[in-house]
C-alpha cells in the first residue's frame, strides 16, 4: 500500500514539473511580440496577452477570429456609410464652405454674414483697410449696419511706406474723413508699438509683428475689398490679417521676407510665403475666433493703398464669406480667371505670381484651396 502511494505521489510530481518547464520556453523569435532581438518586456506581454484573448475567442462557442474580424469591419463600414449619409442630408462637405451673393448692398452684406451663424462674443473688432483718399475703400454705406449691429470696434494699423496713414494723429483723421467714426469706435492698433506673435511652420519667419491692441479683441470680424495689388498681384483676406494686421514695422518685416533689410529689396516669392506665414500666426492666437467677408467691387488692378488706383474695367461680382481665409480667396480668384472681363487683374496676379501665395498659405496649414461654393441667392 505504501508503495502505491509513493508511486502516485512521484507520478504526480514529475508531472507538475514537466507542466512548469514549459512555461518561457524557446527562444525570443519564437514568442509572440518579440522579434529575436530579445524584444522589451512589454511586447512580451502584449504578446501573451494577445495569444490569450486569441484563444478564448477560439473557445467561445459560435465565435471565431474570422467573425469577429468581419463583424467589426462590417460595424465600422456601417458607421462611415451613415456619417456619409448624414453629411449629404446636410449638406456637409470635407471642403469649407464659401457664401456668396451678388447683391453688393448693405442687406446683401447682412444677409452674407448671417449665412455663416456666427455668434461672437466678447470685444469685437472690425478689421479692415481705412484706405488712402482717393482709394475704392470699403464705403460706410455698405457696411456700416453690419458693424453697429456687431458694436465692434474698427481696427487698422499705420502703414510703412508713407502716405496719409503712416502717423497715427493723421490716420485717425483719414478714418473720420472716410466716415468710419461716425459708425464705430477706432483703434489704431499700433500707436502703442508692436506685440509679438510666434510663427509656427514657416519658411522665412519665426515671428511676426502686429498692433499692441491686438490681444485686446475676442473675436475678429475681417472686412476685406479683393482687388489688385502692385506688390502682392492681389489683395484679399490673407493680406488683410497679415500686413493689415501688422504693426509698422511688422509691414516691413513681411516685406523684407524675415530678412530685416530692407522692405522693397527683398525676394517676392520670400514676401509672398511672408504673408501666408504671418496670417496663420494671427489665426493660431485667436484659435477660432475669426471669420472673414470679401467684397469684390471696384476692381481694380491697384489696391487701397494707393490713392490714384487704375479704374476698374471688369464689371462687380459680389460679396463673398467664409470661416476659411485661402477658401475665400482662392474663390475670388476663381471668379476672376473666369470673367470674361477679368484679363487685367489676371495679368497683375501673374506678373507678381500672386498665387502662390495661396499655395504657401495652404502648404503651412492656414486653410484650402478647395471649397464648396454656396450661393446664397438661389
Amino acid at each position: 500500500m505504501k508503495k502505491k502511494c509513493l508511486f502516485l505521489f512521484l507520478l504526480i510530481l514529475s508531472l507538475m514539473l514537466s507542466g512548469c518547464g514549459q512555461r518561457g520556453q524557446g527562444s525570443p523569435s519564437d514568442r509572440p511580440g518579440t522579434d529575436g532581438s530579445g524584444g522589451e518586456a512589454t511586447q512580451e506581454s502584449q504578446g501573451e496577452t494577445v495569444s490569450e484573448v486569441e484563444g478564448g475567442v477560439a473557445e467561445t462557442p459560435g465565435t471565431d477570429e474570422s467573425s469577429a474580424s468581419e463583424s467589426t469591419s462590417k460595424d465600422v463600414e456601417g458607421d462611415a456609410a451613415e456619417s456619409s449619409v448624414a453629411k449629404e442630408q446636410n449638406g456637409e462637405t470635407d471642403a469649407p464652405v464659401v457664401y456668396m451673393t451678388t447683391d453688393i448692398s448693405s442687406d446683401g452684406m447682412m444677409r452674407i454674414y448671417q449665412a455663416l451663424s456666427a455668434s461672437p462674443s466678447g470685444k469685437i473688432a472690425v478689421k479692415l483697410s481705412t484706405g488712402e483718399p482717393g482709394s475704392n475703400y470699403l464705403r460706410t454705406d455698405l457696411i456700416g449696419e453690419l458693424v453697429q449691429s456687431l458694436e465692434g470696434t474698427i481696427v487698422e494699423c499705420n502703414t510703412a511706406y508713407g502716405g496719409s496713414r503712416a502717423n497715427t494723429a493723421v490716420h485717425y483723421q483719414v478714418a473720420e474723413d472716410h466716415g468710419y467714426t461716425a459708425i464705430a469706435d477706432v483703434d489704431i492698433m499700433d500707436e502703442d508699438g508692436s506685440m509679438t506673435l510666434p510663427v509656427t511652420g514657416g519658411d522665412n519667419l519665426t515671428e511676426n509683428y502686429v498692433g499692441a491692441h491686438f490681444a485686446d479683441y475676442d473675436y475678429y470680424v475681417v472686412l476685406s475689398h479683393f482687388k489688385g495689388h502692385t506688390m502682392a498681384g492681389f489683395g484679399g483676406a490673407i493680406k488683410n490679417i497679415s500686413i493689415g494686421i501688422a504693426s509698422s514695422e511688422g509691414k516691413s518685416h513681411i516685406h523684407s521676407g524675415g530678412t530685416g533689410g530692407s522692405m522693397w529689396g527683398g525676394a517676392q516669392d520670400a514676401f509672398l510665403e511672408s504673408m501666408a506665414e504671418a496670417g496663420k500666426s494671427v489665426v493660431d492666437y485667436l484659435d477660432g475666433n475669426i471669420l472673414y467677408i470679401n467684397v469684390m467691387n471696384r476692381l481694380s488692378v491697384d489696391c487701397d493703398c494707393d490713392g490714384s488706383p487704375a479704374e476698374p474695367d471688369m464689371h462687380d461680382i459680389g460679396i463673398l464669406a467664409s470661416y476659411d481665409p485661402v477658401a475665400l480667396d482662392q474663390a475670388c480668384v476663381d471668379l476672376v480667371y473666369g470673367a470674361e472681363d477679368g484679363q487685367s487683374l489676371i495679368d497683375r496676379i501673374e506678373s507678381r505670381n500672386g498665387l502662390h501665395t495661396l499655395e504657401q498659405a495652404e502648404k503651412i496649414g492656414l486653410g484650402s484651396r478647395e471649397y464648396e461654393l454656396v450661393n446664397i441667392d438661389d
